[in-house]
C-alpha cells in the first residue's frame, strides 16, 4: 500500500478547513464573557475597543483555514497531513484554552502563561506550513501578530490588576 494520495477534490479540504476554523471560533466565543468581572479590570491605554476583537478573529480564522486548505492539498502523504491536523488541532485546543483560562475562569495570569504556548504554536504551524507552501505560512503571520499583541494586552492586564485570587 502506497504513501501517497490519489489526486482530491479541491473542495473537501477547503470545507473541513472552514468548519474546523467555524468550530473553533464558536468555542472561543462562548468562552468568552464580556460581563461585570471583565468591565471591572483595569486595562491598558494601547488595548483596542472590545469590538475590534469579533472581526479581527474572524479575519484570523478565515486566513488559518486558508492556510490549511493550501496546505493540505500540498502535502505529499498521508502522515504529513496528520502532522497537519494535528498542529492545528493542537493551536486549537490553546486557543480556546486561553479563553477558559482568561474569560471564564478569571486568571488573566494563568492566561499570560498559556499564551506562551499558544504562541509557540502558531510559530510552529508557520515553520511547518512553509514547507508545503510559503502562502500558507505567510496567511498564519496576522495570526501570530495578533497573538503577539495580546501577550502584550494580557501581561499589562496582569500588571494592572494582579494578584488574582486562587480559586481552590
Amino acid at each position: 500500500m502506497s504513501n501517497e494520495l490519489p489526486r482530491q477534490n479541491t473542495f473537501r479540504p477547503v470545507l473541513i478547513a472552514g468548519l474546523a476554523a467555524m468550530c473553533v471560533a464558536v468555542l472561543g466565543g462562548l468562552l468568552t464573557e464580556i460581563g461585570p468581572w471583565y468591565k471591572g479590570l483595569l486595562q491598558p491605554a494601547f488595548k483596542p475597543p472590545d469590538a475590534w476583537f469579533g472581526p479581527v478573529w474572524t479575519l484570523i480564522f478565515i486566513l488559518a483555514a486558508a492556510a490549511a486548505a493550501i496546505a493540505w492539498k500540498q502535502a505529499p502523504d498521508r502522515a504529513s497531513r496528520y502532522w497537519l491536523v494535528g498542529l492545528f488541532a493542537l493551536n486549537a485546543g490553546l486557543n480556546s484554552l486561553w479563553s477558559l483560562l482568561f474569560f471564564k475562569l478569571q486568571r488573566p495570569d494563568w492566561a499570560l502563561l498559556e499564551v506562551g504556548f499558544l504562541w509557540l504554536s502558531i510559530a510552529a504551524l508557520m515553520w511547518t506550513l512553509k514547507s508545503y507552501s510559503r502562502r500558507a505560512s505567510a496567511l498564519m503571520l496576522p495570526y501570530l501578530l495578533w497573538v503577539s499583541f495580546a501577550i502584550a494586552i494580557n501581561y499589562a492586564t496582569v500588571q494592572l490588576n494582579g494578584p488574582f485570587s486562587r480559586p481552590f
